[in-house]
């Protein structure tokens, strides 16, 4: 028997400055961004929606703004930029609520549904062609290693998209791995296990936080009863240390507490199809698990019920480009800075294996992220935004978070534009140059 794979379709040709595979934070950054520049755009999203792990995964928060402190004070914001512009909007149409205490530190919760519309008025604007329900197949390479653009499915048919600059934002470097370009997994292949975070209806807030407190992290006692359940038999609850916070929306609490691991006790890389379909269903199973407990033990969920949860589940890590540049681990604790530091960081190093997730906080400071950790070792007319930056695994587990993820977007954008307008490679660009272009456009990199 002999097999021929064949799509009759027709094929359509489609050109642009700049194309971005994936609509997250970084990448509707990058897309609003490089079109304020003059460019022509598009921008390449597999859902029907813009937002990534922060909509489709439903991590729900703006982490990353707010400076950590070991004393107690109100909220200091660190970061600006595009991230400063996009909540301003999200704010404007109802869409966030006020700065919450997150430990030594603060978060803003945001409504999904809202960011979405929000990310779409932000690309209307700018010009952007976005192409929703479209997912990059195969990458266009003109010699060995310089990117042309991609081929894409979508209903229609294969789009052949051919591109000045391409900009993988797809968080787990799709591009980079197509073409054959250096990137690697994790820690010696080994990532931080996915989550399935979701949201409850039907809760008495005011009675659950006046039990509990301001701080969405979960007080011991609450990891001691979880505990006593797990030892006990009547449930099946693999982390103890957990995040509950209060919505936008009367009535509800986002919950982040699912440990997803294997059957196998792996923890599960959604780079392979097996892992990732295990960790859909096991995240379900234990936000039903979660859900029975609180409605249990929790005072003000005695009668609350499972609103949503993730379109999918959230991804924490996969695979990141061999950079210029790696951020290092100690850099973040260190809060060192660089001469083309691009973006900059207040956010501590939060590592979610085990029980209790562990973190570390850098106090009264910030570190910066360089250029070069978004410009591939090797490949033309190519760069990356968002989580799939080049850095060790403790420090994506500091540096992939939302707000950074826009002063990634941000960053790359103009990078983008920089290279087209001045016919030169991404990687000749100096991110000393890219630093004052990023201060003259409000990110405040050196306030």
């Amino acid at each position: 028997m002999r097999l021929e794979a064949i799509d009759k379709r027709a094929v359509t040709r489609l050109t642009t400055d700049v194309l971005i595979v994936g609509g997250g934070a970084a990448g509707v950054a990058a897309a609003v961004t490089a079109a304020r520049g003059g460019l022509s755009v598009i921008l390449l999203e597999r859902y029907g929606f813009c937002g990534g792990g922060a909509v489709a995964g439903l991590s729900g928060t703006v982490c990353g703004l707010y400076a950590a402190s070991d004393i107690a004070r109100k909220p200091e914001q660190v970061v600006f930029g595009f991230a400063d512009e996009f909540i301003s909007k999200l704010s404007a149409r109802g869409g966030l609520a006020d700065p919450v205490r997150y430990g030594k530190t603060f978060t803003r919760v945001h409504d999904p549904l809202i960011w979405r519309e929000t990310a779409d008025a932000l690309l209307a604007d700018a010009g952007v062609t976005v192409i929703y329900h479209a997912v990059a197949t195969e990458v266009l390479l003109d010699g060995d290693d310089a990117v042309a653009g991609v081929m894409a499915w979508s209903k229609q048919g294969a789009l052949d998209i051919r591109a000045r600059i391409t900009i993988d934002a797809s968080g787990d470097a799709d591009v980079v791995a197509m073409a054959g370009l250096p990137s690697f997994i994790g820690e010696n292949g080994r990532v931080q296990n996915p989550t399935m975070i979701f949201r409850l209806g039907g809760v008495d807030v005011e009675r659950f936080q006046a039990a509990y407190g301001d701080d969405t992290i979960m007080p011991p006692s609450i990891s001691a009863l979880i505990a006593e359940a797990n030892a006990a038999g009547t449930h099946r609850l693999p982390r103890a240390k957990i995040w509950l916070f209060a919505t936008t929306r009367p009535g509800e609490l986002l919950c982040n507490c699912t440990r997803i691991t294997g059957a196998d006790g792996r923890e599960l890389n959604p780079l392979r199809y097996a892992d990732f379909t295990e960790a859909e269903s096991e995240g379900r199973r234990q936000t039903r698990e979660y859900a029975r407990f609180f409605k249990a033990h929790l005072a003000g969920c005695e009668t609350a019920f499972v609103n949503d949860t993730g379109v999918q589940v959230g991804v924490r890590q996969t695979r990141q480009v061999e950079g210029t540049h790696k951020l290092l681990n100690g850099d973040i604790l260190a809060g060192r800075k660089f001469a083309d530091g691009i973006v900059r960081s207040p956010w501590p190093i939060e590592l979610h294996s085990g029980s209790s997730p562990r973190v570390e906080w850098l106090f009264d400071d910030v570190y910066e992220v360089p250029y070069g950790c978004f410009v591939p070792t090797r490949g033309e007319n190519l760069l990356v935004a968002g989580r799939c930056l080049s850095a060790e695994h403790e420090a994506v587990a500091s540096a992939r978070v939302t707000a950074q993820c826009f002063g990634y977007g941000h960053a790359i954008g103009l990078a983008a534009a920089l290279a087209v307008r001045e016919n030169m490679a991404p990687r000749d660009i100096d991110g000393r140059d890219l630093r004052l272009l990023l201060n003259r456009d409000g990110a405040r990199l050196d306030a």
